[in-house]
């Protein structure tokens, strides 16, 4: 966007993230838990995300230039793709027993696929600003929604049940809020992907002004640290506990953005890096113990609606609030200059709302058990 003119817009197509968070996993997790197999809705939801996200780059090249039909198609390919998280891990929850043994080991393999994008596009064919990486992507998810059908079968756990408006609005899944730790995890959650919505819109820019050269590449060395950390992440829970986990998580959000302020004014290398290197403790040790902590709170019949109110705090409302903020500090801060110091500045705004989020948890978060073994759907 950035080679296209459209700077000052970044934090809007990352904002459709955010709505598409918010409008489908609901909707989609009802259809899935009363009416369709989950894994049919999983492959026409990648094909029709496919077929959008290729879509996009013609908007922003060429003789027919529109930014506002560019970002309609990210804004549709988010509302389709959205919806695919949740359902994903409500498949995988449901194939699987033990999630929070296996679950990691599952997921490890979509952060193969991460690593193994940011290698092909950025590595091998440069194409950091180019739009070959939404072309690639617009292949894989139509290829992805193929495969999608040849799934093992997922029955609608709650068909037969009469449908409501409150299932529309997942109100089903709001009775986990009847737990004083739920509401308060629900809460933290929302409030760490504020600073979490920042990391992926503005490193790359990041980057860029400090030298780097491949930064897609780069940032593929945070994928590579996930693997490390979801391998751990077992060994985590059944030593320290969900509390104990989630608490590394938020701290390493603080400690990441301290490095990229420290390193921002000499564009220190190493230090990048290790921020880099600490995505797998900021996204493994937050949103994948996150959700497995909610498939262990919640009951069969609500376990994609349960799922879909974690995309929607997480991916939803609070990516959406920190993509806006992150795009009006990014465009104040950086408006006269897009110089090595004023990013030090910019870095360390995320840094403090990270580490008050961090010590709010530490004393606000009580849960009873430290190991997540009750059964599916008993309170703790």
């Amino acid at each position: 966007m950035k080679a296209n003119g459209m700077t000052d817009l970044i934090y809007l197509a990352y904002f459709a993230s955010a709505i598409g968070a918010i409008v489908s996993p609901f909707l989609l997790g009802v259809i899935a838990d009363r009416f369709f197999p989950v894994q049919k809705v999983l492959g026409v939801m990648h094909i029709l995300s496919g077929i959008f996200i290729f879509s996009a780059p013609f908007f922003a090249r060429g003789a027919f230039i529109s930014s506002h039909l560019f970002l309609a198609c990210i804004l549709l390919h988010m509302l389709c793709y959205m919806p695919t998280v949740n359902l994903a891990s409500a498949t995988a929850f449901h194939l699987l027993g033990n999630g929070e043994k296996n679950f990691p080991r599952i997921r490890l393999f979509g952060t193969l696929g991460w690593i193994s994008a940011g290698i092909i596009v950025s590595r091998l064919l440069h194409a950091d600003i180019t739009a070959m990486p939404m072309c690639i992507s617009g292949i894989a998810g139509i290829l992805m929604g193929i495969y999608s059908f040849t799934l093992p079968p997922v029955p609608p756990a709650g068909a037969g049940k009469k449908f409501s408006f409150r299932d529309v609005i997942g109100a089903d899944a709001f009775v986990l809020l009847k737990s004083r730790p739920f509401i308060i995890f629900i809460i933290s959650l929302l409030l760490i992907s504020l600073p979490f919505a920042i990391y992926f819109p503005y490193v790359p820019v990041f980057l860029n002004t400090a030298g780097v050269a491949d930064p897609g590449f780069k940032m593929a060395f945070g994928q590579v640290s996930e693997v490390l950390f979801l391998l751990i992440l077992p060994w985590f829970f059944s030593r320290f506990g969900l509390k104990w986990v989630l608490i590394t998580g938020m701290a390493a959000w603080a400690v990441r953005y301290a490095l990229f302020a420290l390193a921002a004014p000499a564009g220190t290398g190493w230090m990048i890096m290790t921020g880099i290197l600490l995505h797998g403790a900021c996204y493994d040790f937050v949103y994948v113990a996150g959700q497995i902590y909610v498939d262990k709170k919640a009951t069969p019949a609500i376990r994609a609606q349960a799922q879909g109110l974690f995309v929607l705090i997480s991916y939803g409302i609070g990516q959406g609030l920190g993509t806006l903020a992150a795009g009006s500090i990014f465009n104040r801060i950086m408006g006269n200059g897009n110089s090595l110091h004023r990013w030090q500045l910019f870095w360390t705004i995320p840094l403090l709302f990270a580490a008050v989020v961090t010590i709010l948890f530490v004393f606000g978060f009580r849960e009873k058990t430290v190991v997540l073994q009750p059964a599916r759907g008993e309170e703790k």
